[in-house]
């Protein structure tokens, strides 16, 4: 079992933070006690070239940050949290005057 945030997305999505990078995502999981990211925004070409530079196979289907880009976190660290590669499909409509989203999430 894991505890998991699988509806991430990356520093390349609208208002969100510059931190929202692996190194980051991985430092705030293991202080959290996370096991389980998704990568979010997969489909994006410069995440997707840091996915590759930065992320190796862990288990089937799961991959973990490069032990040598991994930030001390100062607090005792957690376990590596494994990362799934994800993204979303947001589909907004309205209905009865009022705008609706639903978000679907993808993990490959």
């Amino acid at each position: 079992m894991y505890l998991a945030d699988l509806h991430i997305h990356s520093k390349y999505s609208r208002a969100t933070s510059r931190d929202c990078d692996l190194i980051h995502l991985d430092l705030s999981a293991r202080q959290k006690g996370i096991g389980l990211i998704g990568t979010g925004d997969f489909t994006h070409p410069a995440w997707r070239a840091e996915l590759k530079e930065f992320l190796v196979p862990a288990e089937e289907g799961l991959y973990t940050l490069r032990e040598d880009a991994r930030l001390p976190s100062g607090a005792g660290d957690g376990a590596a949290p494994r990362f799934v590669l994800s993204g979303e499909i947001s589909s907004i409509y309205k209905k009865d005057g009022k705008t609706r989203k639903v978000h679907n999430l993808i993990l490959l």
